[in-house]
């Protein structure tokens, strides 16, 4: 716990090296990434967590049986680069999986989870992904879940967990109980819009199953990417997203309740990027503290629109609404909201006076109903006040 915020309580928010480097990662990269989080205002925006994915160790355990980072990749040791990262006021995550090797082939923690939650602990490590390669067959992932959630929690230090099966085995069912603070609950995301779509539409109607201290993962974001990575699976080779696209991207992570871990190089991040990665209104609604999830509604009248036109509506602490308007669909529509169908019925004589999240600036207050006319790939969010 620190500053009175308990472990896991809203979702992550953070940088992780897979989507843009995989396995080409190295010290400097992780240092320089730290500095810009303080230097660029990503630190500010509440992103904390600098994360290491695959790729970061020997193919080898030592004598003991213990992890070690790569020498080669990491000369200073993971010590010292956590103490680094901690020092900006930051926090530091790495990467093992459940099975006897990780995704990309070096040791896993099959058998040694309570030795590697030590060792993570000793090299301060505050965030630790756990992936669901090379699992072994006769165990189910339910328990290796369980196995390291209680191996972290005897560790000496505080250290959130991401569960990442892939949305595998009937995840929701159990994954609360196994003590993991964020669970992946879908495919791995890639770098282009058919796959932004497919797992957002694959979690609606989910609500239930997110929430404080157990959020649903929807996978890195990739806003920023542009097709850039040296995984050819995330960048799809056909040449990334487009703005708009990234920003109902970064909207529908935000309105769903999922972590917001940063999947670019935030090095070469460009100022539509940053403003998309760094808007204050959307940060908010997903770390509300209520951690409510965002229920679906479809635009009036239904029959006319497909299931890629829809409303997400989040209840917010405070009393407001955040609603966005969503049109995932090849060509303009008119998205239609009917007061009535969030709890607002015209004899409250309660009006909404709505605020544009993206462009900032107020819109209006309306009565019964506001129909904004959405772009193809494109959305609107709006923070709604009763007045």
């Amino acid at each position: 716990m620190e500053n009175n915020k308990p472990l896991g309580l809203t979702p992550a928010m953070g940088w992780n090296s897979w989507n843009t480097f995989t396995w080409d990662i190295n010290e400097q990269l992780i240092r320089d990434v730290a500095d810009l989080f303080v230097s660029e205002g990503y630190k500010d925006a509440g992103y904390e967590y600098i994360v290491i994915d695959d790729c970061w160790s020997l193919k080898e355990r030592d004598s003991a049986g213990n992890l070690v980072a790569d020498p080669a990749k990491f000369p200073s040791g993971m010590r010292a680069l956590a103490d680094y990262i901690h020092e900006k006021g930051l926090k530091f995550g790495m990467y093992s999986c459940v099975g006897t090797h990780t995704c990309a082939g070096y040791p896993g923690s099959f058998e040694h989870e309570f030795q590697d939650a030590r060792l993570f602990a000793e090299w301060g490590v505050d965030f630790l992904k756990y992936d669901y390669c090379f699992k072994p067959r006769h165990i189910s992932g339910e328990l290796l879940y369980k196995r390291m959630s209680l191996a972290l929690k005897n560790c000496g230090r505080d250290i959130l967990f991401s569960a990442c099966n892939w949305g595998e085995d009937n995840v929701y069912q159990w994954i609360r109980e196994s003590g993991a603070h964020m669970y992946r609950s879908t495919v791995d995301i890639q770098d282009h819009w058919d796959s932004i779509k497919k797992l957002a539409l694959s979690q609606l109607d989910k609500e239930c199953y997110t929430g404080s201290f157990c959020h649903n993962d929807l996978d890195m974001l990739v806003v920023g990417m542009y097709g850039g990575s040296n995984n050819n699976f995330i960048a799809s080779q056909i040449g990334g997203c487009n703005d708009n696209e990234y920003k109902t991207h970064f909207a529908l992570w935000s309105m769903m309740g999922s972590p917001l871990m940063i999947g670019c190089d935030i090095r070469k991040a460009n100022q539509a990027t940053k403003d998309i990665l760094m808007n204050k209104d959307l940060i908010a609604i997903n770390q509300d503290l209520e951690g409510r999830g965002a229920y679906r509604i479809k635009p009036e009248p239904q029959w006319f629109h497909a299931e890629d036109v829809f409303m997400l509506v989040k209840v917010l602490s405070d009393g407001d609404i955040a609603v966005g308007f969503f049109n995932l669909s090849d060509r303009q529509r008119e998205i239609s909201l009917l007061f009535w169908d969030i709890g607002l019925p015209y004899a409250s004589g309660t009006s909404l006076s709505l605020y544009d999240c993206w462009e900032q600036k107020e819109i209006g207050v309306f009565k019964e109903r506001f129909s904004p006319v959405v772009p193809a790939h494109d959305c609107l969010v709006v923070r709604a006040k009763l007045v």
